[in-house]
């Protein structure tokens, strides 16, 4: 602010000028440094000079901010300190503050060395102060211009920098909506090259989506349609009218899908165990992984039903596209429509003015895994059936249809036949879902697998709290391997996680850093062990881990428990093995 005038010197000078014309006397303008910007008659050949030894009056103008007028410049109080006080000659002087905002930028001065001169002034004075004051306020309106556009301009090379360094594509429009400049990363998603003046015609319109609170727009560029997600400003900055900065769809996909579910890659390999159970679900898992057909996993709380839809997926041919979970008993009945389907702009009250995209379409080319099936209202399992049967969705507030690739992969730990006796689960809903069923067995089903998978609970968790394990007590897996385990392997693993954590040095688990239920119920399983049934039932099972589950197994097994095969088959379906 304070060089302003300086760079407006040619301007300050014609008004100089102008003001010694009409006021008959010698005019000086200096800015707030005391710098002679313009200069009439004796000021002439003096200016670009610096005055702070004599510009006492211009001093005090520049410090009150208020005009100075000097009658008699010889006995004012302000003139006897200037130095050159004795060989003065002025008859009358004037000054008046140049001001922006409040601040002052220099003074416009002059001067009468005759009488003549100040009886001019004094015959016209009002008139002259007022047109003193005109000149001052047009100086300062033209500084506040100039000062705003070198900030325009400092603005602009600022933008200029701004656009060029950000990583996420940027398209500047011009006052014509002409592209006016577009930074590389634009270029590469849009196939430009920098001639961006070559291109024809470019339009920008919302379609009405929305993900992550960003609006997804639709860019023509010479007849070519992209779709693109991002946010639009007003800039107004020069030529500049605004700016739309977007990111590429696809990487904008991937952060909503991290927020639905994690990004862990779980294949089959992370799914532990080796007993006949598990590896004839693994194998049934590799058969069916590529099938687009629909999947229901049936199994307690906490037997892994979704490690089992991860590994299908990444075992499928769709591993590199989505896998979006929901858990349809965790979401409020009247916001799981919207979150499965989406909605369009103003379809309720309350919904986001942008309209948002559903898991259906989030999921598009990918698996959508629907957690707690049994969960869902019978309202929203219409829809679902409609989705499977005719591969498209309808969003909330809207008629039209949208096609979607999706292979769908449901989970239930209720049973599903006895809700459809009781109508709260729909039968054709429940046919379309389990074209291939998968049973999850209970950790106690599968008991050969317990000691492995502790054993990777007790190094996974050593390992993160930073605890040395040097031995693991026979007593402790006794109780570990004859506890029933209800909460099935997210008991075991919370169980193990409790271990390590009591474990103190020197590292030795026992059984009595479990906790007090397991301890307990643990006491008495050989006593439950009597039980003719469950002992029977663990026999069977046994020999059937032995031998295998085939017809011809079947009948060893009946000849070595010493019964009939027609027995051994009702007990098996007593037992549900």
């Amino acid at each position: 602010m304070e060089e302003v005038l300086k760079k407006m010197q040619d301007t300050v000078s014609r008004y100089a000028n102008v003001l010694s014309e009409i006021l008959k006397v010698d005019v000086e303008i200096v800015d707030a440094k005391l710098d002679r910007i313009a200069g009439t008659g004796v000021f002439a050949e003096k200016v670009d000079l610096n005055i702070s030894d004599e510009g006492y009056v211009y001093k005090k103008v520049i410090e009150t901010g208020k005009m100075k007028v000097i009658e008699m410049p010889g006995e004012h109080e302000i003139c006897k300190k200037c130095p050159k006080k004795n060989i003065c000659n002025e008859t009358f002087e004037m000054s008046t503050p140049i001001k922006i905002n409040d601040k002052v930028i220099g003074v416009i001065g002059f001067v009468c060395f005759t009488e003549n001169q100040k009886k001019h002034i004094f015959e016209n004075y009002d008139t002259f102060i007022e047109f003193l004051n005109q000149i001052s306020e047009l100086i300062a309106s033209k500084a506040f211009e100039i000062i705003k556009n070198y900030e325009k301009l400092a603005i602009f090379d600022l933008l200029n920098v701004i656009i060029d360094k950000i990583e996420q594509g940027v398209i500047v429009f011009d006052k014509k909506q002409a592209i006016a400049k577009t930074n590389f990363i634009a270029r590469e998603m849009l196939k430009l090259d920098s001639h961006v003046s070559e291109i024809k015609t470019i339009n920008l319109e919302p379609t009405g989506n929305q993900i992550l609170n960003l609006m997804e727009y639709r860019v023509e560029i010479n007849d070519l349609d992209y779709y693109l997600i991002g946010t639009v400003y007003d800039v107004n900055i020069g030529n500049f009218n605004k700016m739309f900065i977007f990111k590429d769809a696809d990487l904008i996909k991937e952060n909503v899908l991290a927020l639905t579910s994690s990004n862990e890659n779980i294949g089959l390999d992370k799914i532990f165990g080796q007993s006949r159970k598990i590896s004839n679900l693994k194998n049934k898992v590799k058969m069916i992984a590529s099938a687009t057909s629909t999947v229901l996993i049936n199994g307690e709380s906490g037997t892994g039903k979704e490690l089992f839809a991860r590994a299908l997926h990444e075992e499928s041919d769709r591993a590199n596209a989505p896998f979006v979970a929901i858990n349809c008993g965790a979401i409020p009945e009247n916001l799981l429509e919207s979150e499965l389907f989406g909605y369009v702009k103003g379809a309720f009250t309350g919904a986001d003015p942008k309209g948002k995209l559903g898991k259906f379409e989030l999921a598009d080319k990918g698996t959508l895994f629907l957690d707690e099936i049994g969960d869902m209202p019978l309202y929203i399992q219409v829809k679902l059936l409609r989705v499977l049967e005719q591969r498209e969705i309808v969003r909330l507030g809207s008629n039209k249809p949208i096609k979607v690739n999706v292979r769908v992969i449901a989970a239930t730990n209720k049973n599903l036949e006895e809700m459809i006796k009781d109508n709260t689960f729909r039968e054709d809903l429940y046919y379309r879902l389990n074209v291939i069923p998968l049973n999850i067995p209970s950790l106690k089903e599968r008991e050969e697998d317990i000691r492995l998978i502790a054993t990777r609970f007790i190094n996974k968790f050593s390992k993160l709290f930073d605890k040395k394990v040097v031995k693991i007590e026979d007593e402790f897996w006794n109780h570990i391997e004859n506890y029933a385990w209800p909460g099935n392997v997210r008991e075991l693993q919370n169980t193990i996680e409790y271990v390590i954590n009591m474990l103190k040095y020197p590292g030795i688990i026992k059984y009595e850093l479990l906790p007090e239920k397991i301890k307990n119920v643990s006491v008495s399983s050989e006593i439950e062990d009597l039980n003719l049934d469950r002992m029977e039932k663990r026999i069977i099972k046994k020999a059937l881990d032995i031998y295998g589950n085939d017809a011809d197994s079947k009948k060893i097994i009946a000849q070595k428990l010493g019964i009939g095969i027609a027995t051994l088959y009702r007990k098996l379906k007593k037992y549900n093995l």
